[in-house]
């Protein structure tokens, strides 16, 4: 019964090839296409599931060792996005690459930071395994495809500060700060006065030790801090940014950030976002919820926009780095490879296998579904004193 409800499923295949070991030892071959890639079940009781709950069902099936996968997992993740229709074909509801059926619910200020502490306090250790020099955890910019990693995020972070015309005296707020890298190369390179804030002990630890150790004291500050309580304190900032900060706000309090930012920038200030965004307004991923990133939420551009002229925030620049993004998640999940041994060996092979596959699968997803990364710059209020070309961004 299992093998056959499976041999139909897997029948829908169009692009591409796939073959399947089942748990017999007998084998199927799938698609028209080259096969690149063997799904080997192990345990055909995982699949009932999967028909109702298909991301979270073979995510946990994947991380158990109920199936595995032999060949390159960025490939079976690939197959099933971009024959997503064709395997929905009997029932979007039964056999389809469902979502789940709810967004995620209003979350708390001590909520959130719990779910921030979940993911970003697995330790130090954990992530410089495979992040690069800078221990940046977002969208790199590479200028060619030669760039090293290292390079590439060093570029991301010049990027972000051209777009925001910093001058030397200029005070700026990094929500989000991640291990610092950004607040610090704008106080070394601009001169400005910079804060950082995140949710996180581990990258709040870390910053103001890269702070010191570059004599930054008194220039640069680091605080465990929520945006929010930040904003009712009445201080204010020539200028905002936030790099991979939004997703995790949850899409009950979208408005919540931007009425912050209000606050927090000065008149004619400037903010950057940089974000991972969806072509529409889907709810999470059901696995990445329950295992990577609880709370969070990844907004379309458009809701992101529409949000704007509501607190006098005018649009100045909006771009697209899906592509960059593809590198930097290929980058990721080629170091995390290298590693995976050692990961296994301090952490446990569930928690190996699961970013295993929450890696190889992101950068499938961003390099075929809809998926895409955006940095949208605005101005709180109208400000005419900005450069009149984006002359300024490239030299």
């Amino acid at each position: 019964m299992e093998k056959s409800i499976l041999h139909r499923l897997f029948s829908g295949l169009r692009a591409g090839g796939l073959e399947v070991r089942y748990w017999d030892g007998s084998r199927g071959r799938y698609g028209d296409g080259e096969t690149r890639v063997r799904l080997v079940i192990n345990d055909p009781s995982v699949f009932p599931r999967v028909f109702n709950e298909p991301e979270l069902a073979f995510g946990e099936a994947y991380m158990d060792g109920r199936v595995e996968v032999e060949g390159d997992l960025h490939d079976l993740v690939r197959l099933a996005i971009v024959n997503r229709d064709a395997l929905a074909g009997e029932s979007s509801n039964r056999l389809g690459l469902r979502v789940l059926k709810s967004f995620p619910r209003f979350r708390s200020a001590a909520r959130q930071k719990e779910d921030v502490q979940y993911h970003y306090d697995l330790g130090n250790d954990f992530f410089r395994l495979w992040l690069d020099e800078t221990m940046s955890y977002s969208c790199a910019y590479f200028k060619t495809p030669e760039d090293t990693l290292f390079q590439a995020q060093l570029n991301k972070i010049d990027h972000i500060l051209r777009k925001l015309q910093l001058s030397p005296g200029q005070t700026l707020l990094d929500i989000g700060s991640g291990w610092g890298w950004l607040i610090i190369r704008a106080a070394e390179q601009y001169g400005v006065k910079a804060l950082g804030i995140t949710l996180s002990e581990e990258q709040t630890a870390l910053s103001r030790r890269r702070v010191a150790e570059r004599g930054l004291e008194g220039q640069v500050e680091v605080e465990l801090m929520d945006y929010r309580l930040l904003a009712g304190k009445g201080v204010q900032f020539d200028r905002v940014v936030s790099v991979g900060m939004f997703e995790h706000v949850g899409r009950d309090r979208l408005h919540n950030y931007m009425e912050s930012v209000q606050r927090l920038l000065v008149p004619g200030g400037l903010s950057m976002l940089h974000t991972i965004t969806h072509l529409k307004e889907d709810p999470v991923n059901a696995w990445i919820e329950k295992y990577i990133f609880p709370g969070g939420y990844i907004p379309s551009l458009r809701e992101t926009i529409w949000l704007l002229p509501e607190y006098d925030f005018h649009l100045l620049d909006v771009e697209s780095l899906r592509l960059h993004y593809v590198r930097t998640l290929e980058h990721w999940a080629g170091n995390y490879e290298a590693v995976l041994d050692q990961v296994r060996a301090q952490y446990g092979d569930r928690f190996s296998r699961m970013w295993r596959f929450y890696l190889n699968s992101c950068a499938a997803s961003f390099r075929c579904s809809g998926l895409d990364v955006h940095q949208v710059l605005f101005s709180r209020g109208l400000n005419n004193d900005l450069a009149l070309t984006r002359d300024h961004i490239y030299a």
